[in-house]
């Protein structure tokens, strides 16, 4: 039978109020709202670490109907703030599913609201760009909560979601590997796993000389959320890591700190790309490819340093997708090549990066 949740309020920055009903976890809560386009892997949404701080809005309207499905889970738990649907599947038919979807936010203590024109939603946000929002239970505090809403920001993001301790190798690998978690989804790992490397997952705050320690074959930069330019502590050590020339591979939020550590900038798009359909060209061979993404800030492709060229440009707005760095065997991209959820065009660039770490041992 299906049950009707309480009604509720989404209120945003520019003070549009939408209504809705809510399912998940109870309560009032704050964040900076974005859209995603995927059609499938609400799961891998849900789990990304990358989604801290956000309250995330699907634009598929039906969400739900293959349940909740564990093994496809990025993290532990989910790192954002609340989730937005048009049409919450309550009876879910999938022969893999272990749950219901507003179960497994209550328990995760994810707030989320259903029967939101999520449309008319979408086109807000492109139009005005991303801004913060609240949900909250009555149109009374609609208007006294708007200048606590428009100073909201997301802060110590990465902190909040990094390991705490090293997570050792948990099979045999030839190949080395250091993953340096800056909230990284679990995909990154399971690929280079399965491409024969022993990764070992260390914390944000892990310095330079500790790096070296482990004598790594090679070290991956993973994705995470939040401001890059924030992390200067991490930029001041892995601009000392690029120094012993090991081998480095960066997706995401670790493309762009990669880029900030060789004298690069950053700026914040105005909605970022999230979804798994976005457009990539590459610029030496022309081929275009589909790929999954999940970020809000940019590398600015003019502040690039002399040792950098860009590999990948967007085909929609031109911006940097991929960097490769001729003074070191580093390069990086924007996108994610590991997928889950999303198109595997671009899963070999994991290929790419064992070829530089084979190239590496051989010396």
């Amino acid at each position: 039978m299906e049950r009707t949740g309480q009604k509720a309020y989404l209120v945003l920055e520019n003070g549009k109020v939408f209504e809705g009903r809510r399912f998940g976890a109870t309560g009032d809560i704050t964040g900076e709202i974005v859209f995603t386009t995927a059609m499938t892997g609400y799961l891998e949404t849900l789990t990304d670490p990358s989604y801290y701080g956000q309250i995330v809005v699907q634009t598929f309207p039906l969400i739900g109907n293959y349940g909740v499905i564990p093994s496809d889970f990025e993290s532990a738990s989910p790192a954002l703030k609340a989730y937005i649907v048009r049409e919450w599947c309550q009876e879910p038919s999938n022969f893999r599913s272990e749950g219901v979807l507003g179960a497994f936010l209550e328990s995760a203590g994810i707030v989320g609201l259903y029967g939101l024109d999520t449309r008319a939603l979408t086109r807000i946000i492109r139009e005005y760009g991303v801004m913060n929002a609240r949900i909250v239970s009555s149109l009374e505090e609609a208007d006294a909560c708007l200048p606590a809403l428009r100073e909201y920001k997301v802060e110590g993001a990465v902190d909040a979601v990094t390991c705490r301790r090293p997570i050792p190798p948990s099979g045999e690998g030839v190949r080395k590997v250091v993953l340096w978690d800056f909230g990284a989804k679990a995909n990154i790992r399971r690929e280079l796993e399965k491409r024969g490397c022993a990764v070992t997952t260390v914390p944000a705050g892990t310095t330079a000389a500790e790096i070296a320690g482990m004598n790594p074959d090679g070290v991956m930069l993973s994705n995470g959320p939040g401001d890059p330019a924030e992390n200067t502590a991490i930029i001041k050590e892995l601009r000392k890591v690029c120094e012993y020339k090991i081998p480095l591979f960066g997706i995401c939020l670790g493309h762009q700190l990669l880029a900030l550590s060789q004298g690069a900038k950053t700026a914040k798009l105005k909605y970022g790309h999230r979804g798994a359909n976005q457009p990539v060209r590459d610029t030496e061979t022309g081929r275009v490819y589909i790929t999954s993404q999940n970020h809000g800030y940019a590398v600015l492709a003019d502040s690039l340093p002399d040792n950098a060229r860009m590999s990948f440009v967007n085909a929609n707005d031109g911006t940097a997708e991929g960097i490769v760095y001729r003074n070191m065997p580093a390069f990086s991209v924007q996108f994610h090549p590991e997928a889950s959820a999303g198109p595997l065009d671009t899963g070999f660039l994991f290929d790419r990066f064992v070829e530089a770490m084979d190239q590496h041992r051989s010396r």
